[in-house]
């Protein structure tokens, strides 16, 4: 169809977009797609090292202006402060990545309740300052995208992992509620997807072991990151992998 075709050929010339959790895995990677595209980058990650490496490979491979910062998005205070110093060195936020999280595993009775907050905050809470930051300009000039990399497990809750479920179905109730919200204030120059992919090949689910390898299969992050980007560019709402994901019962 012609809308097809339109969302298809979106470009990110000028677009500043910002990516957490950009050290390693998923993050590095659409980084790293990002970077022939004409967009500026901006990092953010606790490893700085692993962000150094992502920063020296997106610009291996194309990108003209890359910045890396230290942000623990655990920690609202140092989000906003880190904000504020990308809207001064850089300029506003137009595509907004928020990718970092963390996978405990381990049983609900087993989780400390410090680690079981730590988890809400990585997971979810930066998700929210991170909006509440970087939204406001691009309401100004509707226009914007915002991409949550939630999982699976926040459509259908699974063994050992009820902290992190409980915060990816979090980012998915605010997500629609704000994309809801930006409708109705007549913001649809703004856009919103939420990206739920079953578990991915990274240092975030190491020893995971899936049931089925068929059905539910683990990812490669590569694999992920060019779905994302093929998410972004059509401006799809949601992003579920494996495509057995939508027959799930979770609506």
């Amino acid at each position: 169809s012609y809308s097809y075709f339109l969302h298809a050929k979106k470009t990110f010339a000028g677009e500043i977009v910002l990516i957490t959790g950009s050290a390693n895995g998923i993050g590095r990677q659409i980084a790293l797609n990002f970077a022939p595209l004409e967009a500026t980058l901006v990092l953010w990650d606790v490893d700085d090292e692993g962000n150094k490496e992502t920063s020296r490979l997106a610009q291996k491979n194309g990108a003209k202006g890359v910045f890396a910062y230290h942000c623990d998005c655990s920690n609202r205070e140092e989000v906003y402060e880190q904000a504020d110093k990308v809207r001064k060195e850089v300029g506003d936020v137009t595509i907004l990545i928020n990718n970092a999280g963390i996978l405990l595993g381990k049983k609900f009775l087993d989780i400390p309740d410090e680690d079981f907050e730590k988890t809400l905050r990585i997971n979810f809470l930066s998700q929210v300052w991170t909006c509440k930051a970087f939204l406001p300009a691009m309401i100004t000039c509707n226009h914007g995208h915002l991409v949550s990399i939630a999982s699976a497990a926040g459509l259908l809750g699974v063994y050992r992992l009820s902290d992190y479920a409980g915060s990816k179905h979090a980012i998915i109730g605010m997500m629609e509620a704000l994309d809801s919200e930006l409708y109705h204030a007549g913001k649809q120059g703004i856009k919103t997807t939420i990206i739920c992919p079953y578990f991915v090949n990274t240092k975030l689910a190491k020893g995971f072991q899936t049931q089925n390898h068929l059905l539910l299969p683990v990812y490669d992050p590569e694999y992920v990151a060019s779905k994302i980007m093929d998410a972004i560019k059509k401006e799809k709402f949601y992003l579920l992998l494996p495509l057995t994901l939508y027959s799930l019962p979770f609506k």
